[in-house]
């Protein structure tokens, strides 16, 4: 099995967790992403230490609690198929608690360390403030919902979520973020969490280096993780099975600033 690909636990821990990737683990410097899937009144603690977090309700309706106020009602779509998210971000030095309400909800924790300052304000993310974008055209064609992305204040973290139908690419065509080279290119880790509907269904995700010296394509399934340390990348939807994908990027600077691989930048001017 490919060391990029992330399997979810067969069942939740006792606080729901399903899905767990730190630095540690994922052999790198600054992201780490968690899934929670909780039962009703089920309550997962966490504490930010020198970390921000983002959490973003991925299905369900929870309970943020922290120093920082009680925010209940944060979510409420039924799959992340429909509509935008609901998402809360917190600083660092923060203990807080999610709990589920009324139905079963699942839970994404988007971690980064703080590198510039301290933090920025916590406060929620409603979806319904999100200037979701379509990409591409025909076979590419995609939705982006920017949740905690650049025009949105924080520390390093990076956060967006893609909605791509069967049939179709995303991440298209290839491109990267492995160089610290700003404004040419900035040096981004990055986590992919897949969903499939129907959940019986598969995606498949490239991770190449422009020398080869990573290659890899993995077959992902429901609720798979895949690591992108570095190199190109690009993911596929088979006819039949829309993908959903939760991106969480980190790194020196919070700056999106990609490459495409120039075997396949031409297909950007048809």
């Amino acid at each position: 099995m490919s060391d990029l690909l992330v399997h979810p636990a067969s069942y939740p821990a006792a606080d729901g967790t399903i899905l767990d990737v730190t630095p540690a683990t994922a052999g790198w410097s600054h992201v780490g992403f968690e899934v929670v899937a909780l039962a009703p009144g089920v309550v997962a603690e966490r504490a930010t230490r020198e970390r921000e977090v983002c959490v973003v309700v991925v299905s369900g309706t929870v309970a943020i609690v922290s120093r920082h106020g009680e925010w209940g009602d944060v979510g409420g779509r039924p799959d992340p198929w429909s509509g935008p998210p609901d998402a809360a971000y917190l600083p660092p030095r923060t203990a807080f608690s999610v709990e589920a309400l009324g139905k079963p909800a699942e839970v994404a924790l988007c971690w980064a360390p703080v590198l510039h300052g301290g933090g920025a304000r916590a406060r929620v993310l409603p979806g319904a403030e999100l200037e979701v974008e379509t990409r591409g055209y025909g076979a590419l064609e995609r939705t982006v919902s920017p949740i905690l992305m650049a025009d949105r204040e924080a520390d390093s973290l990076l956060v967006c979520e893609v909605i791509t139908p069967g049939g179709h690419w995303s991440s298209y065509p290839p491109h990267k973020h492995d160089r610290d080279d700003p404004p040419r290119e900035t040096f981004l880790e990055e986590t992919y969490y897949h969903r499939v509907a129907p959940a019986r269904g598969f995606g498949l995700q490239r991770v190449y280096s422009e020398d080869r010296t990573l290659d890899e394509t993995m077959l992902f399934g429901d609720r798979d993780c895949v690591l992108v340390p570095r190199g190109y990348h690009t993911v596929s939807a088979p006819p039949g099975y829309d993908l959903y994908y939760l991106n969480v990027m980190a790194g020196p600077a919070r700056q999106w600033v990609v490459a495409n691989d120039p075997d396949h930048e031409w297909i950007l001017n048809q």
